[in-house]
């Protein structure tokens, strides 16, 4: 699909003079569209009815109290709650126009596509070097001057190449969590996603390295369309254009981040965001 639609507008034109040239006016198209998606495991509805479209470049954050199902819908996005015994989805996702749910899609493929970071940091136990070239290395890249440049374009996305150019090749874990939870980043973009999940990615880390990790999603929205599930409403409100509002398995709210913190249109969002309950 396309990244961008034109709209023709035609120039204000004075009296008898003769049309100028058409202007093209671009749109942003969403990278990821969902509707009436509806979830349950087992006989437990999780999901309920929620449609949103998720523009492209573009950070979106699902906020709402633990248990109303944003990390949930995280990860319908990539298909990772295939691997839960029990659980039945309705309703569609298209993620660059593909609908995950066609069964000619590969998810192996989908994965690729939407990377996923997680609350607490995995670094596998491996060098820094081979954690991030993992997935590039099973997606078939052989060659190791490949491979080195794409560890280091990811480390460097990552914001974590001057930290670590010089021991690549010691283990991952002897890294501190902020530069571990940033590896893992690396380790995401390095197959070069459309989309990249973050669930929590803050959560466990101190304020130094949030904030490290809030710039860095500043810096990666102008390449990935990034969406984050957070409790904490500042960091929100920091980062992203656009925000959900969840509760009880339902979207109550979905506008631009700024509207929601100021101006919310359903009581139960400005009750959440004024700390009346959640």
């Amino acid at each position: 699909m396309s990244g961008s639609v034109s709209v023709s507008v035609s120039a204000s034109l004075k009296p008898g003079a003769s049309p100028g040239p058409i202007m093209e006016m671009p749109m942003v198209m969403p990278m990821v569209e969902i509707d009436h998606l509806s979830l349950w495991y087992g006989a437990k509805l999780a999901l309920k009815d929620i449609s949103m479209s998720i523009p492209k470049h573009r950070v979106t954050a699902y906020i709402g109290p633990s248990g109303c199902g944003k990390s949930t819908l995280l990860r319908c996005l990539n298909r990772m709650n295939d691997l839960v015994d029990g659980v039945r989805v309705a309703g569609n996702i298209r993620i660059g126009g593909t609908d995950i749910h066609d069964p000619a899609l590969d998810v192996t493929d989908l994965r690729k596509r939407v990377g996923m970071v997680f609350q607490k940091s995995n670094p596998f136990p491996k060098s820094i070097f081979e954690n991030v070239a993992y997935g590039p290395r099973i997606l078939g890249v052989r060659n190791q001057s490949d491979l080195e440049g794409i560890v280091e374009r990811s480390l460097k996305g990552a914001a974590l190449w001057d930290e670590v150019h010089d021991r690549l090749r010691e283990s991952a874990l002897g890294l501190s969590g902020g530069q571990q939870q940033r590896l893992c980043i690396a380790r995401a973009i390095a197959v070069e996603p459309d989309v990249l999940l973050m669930d929590e990615p803050c959560s466990a880390l101190d304020p130094i390295a949030t904030a490290k990790i809030e710039e860095l999603m500043l810096d990666l929205k102008n390449s990935y369309t990034i969406v984050i599930v957070t409790h904490n409403m500042q960091q929100a409100a920091r980062v992203a254009e656009n925000t959900g509002f969840f509760l009880n398995g339902k979207m109550v709210e979905f506008d631009s981040t700024h509207k929601i913190f100021t101006n919310p249109k359903d009581k139960r969002t400005e009750d959440y965001i004024t700390g009346r309950f959640g």
